[in-house]
């Protein structure tokens, strides 16, 4: 008896050339900016153009992992996928990407998938079909936006990186920042925190912020934590004025025994919402610059309260 396996196609039509909108999917690294599912990507093994990587994803509110193949084809505009090791209910996992110019500046973006669950369980089978759905249904016009942002609109993307030198261990800011459930007792900006670690190494973060204004913010965030040096993370729940926020932690100890943590942002702004937050007279500069302070200002304080910590423990 044959094994059943289902095929789907999904498609999007995005103003951009197809050169663009290949290289942004070849790009892993850039794919929590791209895909509202992904959490964070990381290229395990490139030889040629076949590569390796490890995604870190949501599906159905749950938060996912597994190791994808994949076979990268720039002069034919194609970049086919597999799962190598699949996450239950999925027993087999793959794909194609099929990128086809509709001009000099319109590409036709087609993603298939093809599907098999554990032991052809069709609970499983539903389970995967509704996750599949759900995130393609995401994926292809969070990617519209994105590449279309980014030949457009390049303006409302913000990146940036705060430091800080600590004479202490990297293990003891890597726990500061990793117990976020503790950050209540150790951080004045945080009102209320709730987090989840069902998984290790990956944690569901509800949190309640104090802004210098007095005003305060919910957020929920998937993070993806690698002892004792980066904590990756991408916030699922976002603030009125923003429309991505990715980032991470990175903790680096030398040789002579000194950290430097690193707190890094990438935001997306929500074009249509500065006025209605900063208010009439605000303009994209205004809020670039409002984003940069919010996030840099509580992200310093953080790592100002993680050197304390760590260096109280030499």
């Amino acid at each position: 008896m044959s094994t059943p396996t289902r095929e789907v196609e999904h498609s999007v039509t995005v103003a951009a050339p197809a050169a663009e909108v290949y290289r942004l999917l070849a790009e892993v690294e850039n794919w929590p900016r791209l895909f509202p599912p992904s959490v964070y990507v990381d290229r395990v093994e490139q030889i040629g153009n076949e590569e390796r990587i490890r995604i870190w994803a949501t599906a159905n509110g749950e938060a996912k992992n597994w190791v994808s193949r994949r076979v990268l084809d720039p002069e034919g505009l194609r970049i086919t996928f597999r799962q190598e090791v699949s996450a239950p209910p999925v027993a087999e996992m793959g794909g194609t990407w099929i990128i086809e110019p509709r001009g000099a500046d319109s590409t036709e973006l087609r993603l298939l998938h093809t599907y098999r669950a554990i032991d052809d369980d069709p609970e499983g089978l539903t389970w995967i079909e509704q996750a599949v759905d759900e995130n393609s249904r995401a994926e292809l016009p969070g990617l519209k936006a994105a590449v279309e942002a980014a030949v457009q609109r390049a303006e409302l993307t913000i990146s940036f990186v705060d430091s800080v030198r600590i004479a202490g261990a990297a293990k003891d800011v890597f726990d500061f920042i990793n117990e976020a459930d503790r950050w209540t007792e150790r951080l004045p900006h945080v009102a209320a925190v709730e987090l989840t670690e069902d998984t290790p190494g990956l944690q569901v973060l509800r949190m309640e912020t104090r802004t210098r204004d007095g005003s305060s913010h919910l957020t929920e965030s998937v993070r993806v934590c690698f002892p004792h040096n980066k904590i990756a993370y991408k916030q699922t729940t976002l603030p009125a004025l923003m429309d991505l926020h990715t980032g991470y932690w990175e903790i680096q100890e030398d040789a002579d025994g000194v950290t430097t943590a690193s707190s890094q942002h990438t935001v997306i702004i929500a074009a249509d919402r500065i006025t209605e937050v900063l208010g009439p007279d605000a303009d994209v500069e205004r809020a670039r610059q409002f984003v940069r302070d919010a996030l840099g200002n509580n992200s310093r304080a953080t790592l100002a309260h993680a050197k304390t910590y760590a260096e109280e423990r030499r």
